[in-house]
């Protein structure tokens, strides 16, 4: 290898440029280190921006989410159905609801700082205040029951007072503040009340009617005892015909007055199941009240009692289109509870024409001078069974239904009755005044014949031929002994077949007494099938039933009329001459 010749000056430009070159690697390497730190730094930066801006997004968020639930806590808050309070140690409001201001009755705003207290009735105030001071002294939840009575009412809502609320407080922030939570619960209380008032009446009904059983075993029996006891006693031998005809009159008062009680059971009942009817036509008042008198006078003055009347109207206004029979009723049943209550003075019954208010009515009256009736009874007097709820020595007897009874039928003939009595009144002031109305349909008295040539009728009804379908033994002896007088011949079955068989035989047969019930065939069947056969055969219906509507099934089956037993002579020899002068 031969060896090059150096020179000293290439030698040194080598050298330099080979420290150059080494400088330009030294300086690149420098520069590549610094921006692979520049980078991540630059990374490091836009990593915490993002950080920055997540967490910016987050509190954005979780802001709204605040909001909307503040929104949302304050909706339920202000529009809850239940009132809500914050109260202070001493009951002032420092916050409350829409619906505790409803409450309150006055604006939200105008209640701040406001004491709850006095909004709240006087006798629960107490009440509260003694809950408020429970509530920050123990500091558990507690609960009352108070009364708000507020007099400020709003201009578009009625407030109903008083308003009975429950508090529920709870005490909350260390203790200074007690939250309370207000619930109307006076629908509630309403309620209840009338559950109580409706259990009260059930008890006392329940009360009253098992009196008025009580007090009809006593009714029933009392008569019987004197109808079975002196039964007995006409069996005796040795009577006097005093003695005899004593025991006779007080067997047929003691059926008389089991008669009346019967027959007030079975008004009430068909009362009581609407079946009541009325049967209206033409009525004279001066009639009813002076056959009234008649009836009554002879009781009354056995007690000492003046019984007297007053009929103003003359004879062509007094005929008046109602229910004669009720309108009786209701006349004996104040008349006959006056001479009950009453033991001295007087008893006046009448009535006047009264003008005033249309239509016109008729006021009729019963005044007595009697024992009077307590301020505190003088309406429930009127509601069925109450008598026999009335201590007192005067109600020894009846069923306590003649009022009820009398009430209900002026009621169903357009009228009203009410009593007017002072107890404690001075003497001649004591005593009773029933009144009742009736409307005053005045009607012309058109039947002035109807008791004309009555004589000669009972002339042809002595000739009749009878036959008496009856299956009770003693009720056809009773009868037989009724129309002996009225007959020519009588015939007798027992059976509504034998009816039947008996009438086609014997066409001439005048009068059939058809008694309803009785075995193989009754007696509506039985008419109908004479009916079949013979038009002209009078047929009068007797039965017991005795309920409404008898009589209209009567006539329905062929029937010419009708009477219920038990039958009474006078009644039954009328009633056949009616049918025998048509």
């Amino acid at each position: 290898m031969t060896k090059r010749n150096s020179n000293p000056d290439d030698e040194a430009k080598l050298r330099q440029k080979a420290e150059e070159k080494l400088k330009r690697r030294k300086s690149q390497t420098n520069k590549t280190v610094l921006d692979a730190d520049k980078l991540k730094l630059i990374h490091e930066l836009e990593v915490h921006q993002i950080e920055l801006e997540m967490q910016n997004e987050e509190l954005v968020t979780a802001k709204q989410k605040a909001e909307q639930a503040e929104e949302k806590y304050t909706n339920l808050y202000d529009f809850a159905p239940s009132g809500y309070l914050s109260l202070t140690k001493k009951g002032e409001i420092l916050n409350l609801n829409f619906a505790a201001a409803r409450m309150l009755c006055k604006e939200r705003s105008k209640l701040i700082n406001s004491q709850f207290s006095i909004f709240l009735s006087n006798n629960t105030r107490s009440v509260f205040n003694r809950f408020l001071e429970k509530v920050f002294t123990v500091k558990e939840k507690q609960t009352c029951e108070v009364i708000i009575e507020t007099k400020d009412k709003s201009e578009t809502q009625e407030h109903p007072l008083p308003m009975y609320v429950t508090i529920e407080g709870i005490v909350q922030q260390n203790g200074e503040l007690c939250h309370l939570t207000v619930v109307d619960i006076s629908k509630h209380k309403k309620a209840e009340k009338a559950l109580i008032e409706a259990k009260e009446k059930a008890e006392e009904s329940d009360r009253l009617k098992s009196a008025f059983l009580a007090n009809m075993s006593h009714e029933i029996r009392t008569p019987m005892n004197g109808i079975l006891g002196f039964a007995d006693l006409l069996k005796e031998p040795g009577l006097t015909g005093d003695e005899y005809q004593d025991y006779i009159g007080l067997i047929e008062k003691s059926g008389e007055r089991m008669l009346n009680i019967i027959n007030d059971i079975v008004d009430i009942s068909k009362i009581e199941a609407g079946l009541m009817q009325l049967d209206i036509k033409e009525t004279n008042v001066n009639e009813q009240i002076e056959y009234t008198y008649t009836f009554f006078k002879p009781e009354a003055e056995t007690k000492g009692i003046k019984l007297f009347f007053t009929n103003p109207l003359p004879a062509k206004d007094v005929t008046i289109k109602t229910d004669r029979e009720k309108l009786y009723a209701i006349l004996t049943n104040l008349v006959k509870n006056a001479i009950k209550y009453t033991e001295k003075g007087s008893i006046e019954l009448g009535y006047s024409l009264k003008t005033d208010n249309e239509p016109d009515e008729l006021e009729f009256f019963v005044k007595d001078t009697g024992i009077g009736i307590p301020k505190d009874l003088q309406e429930s007097i009127f509601e069925r069974f109450i008598q026999a709820d009335i201590a007192d020595k005067m109600a020894s007897q009846g069923a306590g239904l003649g009022l009820a009874i009398s009430n209900a039928y002026i009621e169903m003939l357009g009228g009203k009755i009410w009593v007017e009595s002072d107890p404690d009144g001075k003497p001649g002031d004591k005593g009773s005044t029933f009144y009742f109305t009736l409307p005053y349909n005045r009607e012309r008295d058109t039947d002035h014949d109807r008791q004309a040539g009555l004589s000669e009728k009972n002339e042809t009804v002595r000739k009749l031929k009878i036959l008496i379908a009856e299956d009770d033994k003693v009720s056809e002896m009773l009868i037989d002994s009724y129309i002996k007088p009225l007959s020519k011949e009588i015939l007798r079955t027992r059976t509504g077949v034998d009816a039947v068989e008996v009438c086609r035989v014997n066409p001439d047969i005048d009068l059939v007494l058809m008694d309803v019930r009785m075995p193989e065939m009754d007696g509506y069947e039985a008419t109908k099938q004479i009916r079949e056969f013979n038009n002209e055969v009078i047929i009068i219906a007797q039965t017991a039933y005795g309920l409404t509507g008898d009589r209209q099934k009567a006539i329905d089956a062929g029937c010419n009329d009708y009477i219920s037993k038990p039958i009474k002579k006078n009644e039954l020899h009328s009633l056949i001459i009616k049918c025998f002068s048509k």
